[in-house]
């Protein structure tokens, strides 16, 4: 039996929001792991306006916009790997039961949109430097992929896609 098979649910919660409040900048993922929560579970424990959900009923119109801002970062997180992909979002079609993802880019794919449950807009410091990230959350409150504002070869944020991520979180806040 693990600590977290012990362990009540809201004890679990309270040792993540501890580590969290620790290193408010940690890795979502690594903090929800450790202690035995959904990473969904760890983003409601931001500050106010730092995690803002967005319905799963989006996702198609959410995809179609980041379409427009160019290169972005795409990344799962998963136990066993950190994948990121560097390329544009191509638009995507639904068919057969998966979202799928098909053009000029390194990200394609098909993605079972109707696994999400929420998404989430997210504006937090992360390492010490500003992150904006779109979270997609399937039911069991996990991440299935995430798209970031990409950042320039000094690490800073791409400046034109900064104002377009805050307008499409404007909408769902």
């Amino acid at each position: 039996m693990t600590v977290h098979q012990v362990l009540s649910r809201e004890d679990r919660l309270s040792a993540a929001r501890a580590a969290l409040a620790a290193k408010p900048d940690g890795v979502i993922e690594n903090v929800a792991r450790e202690h035995g929560v959904a990473a969904r579970d760890v983003l409601a424990m931001l500050p106010p306006g730092e995690a803002v959900a967005a319905p799963a009923e989006a996702f198609e119109a959410i995809w179609t916009e980041v379409t427009g801002w160019g290169e972005i970062l795409f990344i799962v997180n998963t136990p066993d790997i950190v994948l990121e992909c560097h390329g544009a979002l191509v638009p995507g079609t639904a068919g057969h039961g998966w979202f799928n993802v098909h053009g000029d880019s390194p990200i394609g794919g098909h993605i079972k949109a109707s696994n999400c449950r929420e998404i989430c807009f997210v504006d937090r410091m992360f390492h010490g430097r500003r992150s904006l990230s779109i979270q997609f959350f399937n039911e069991a409150g996990e991440a299935m992929f995430k798209i970031f504002v990409r950042r320039d070869k000094e690490r800073a944020l791409i400046a034109d896609q900064i104002p377009r991520f805050e307008a499409l979180r404007a909408r769902y806040a």
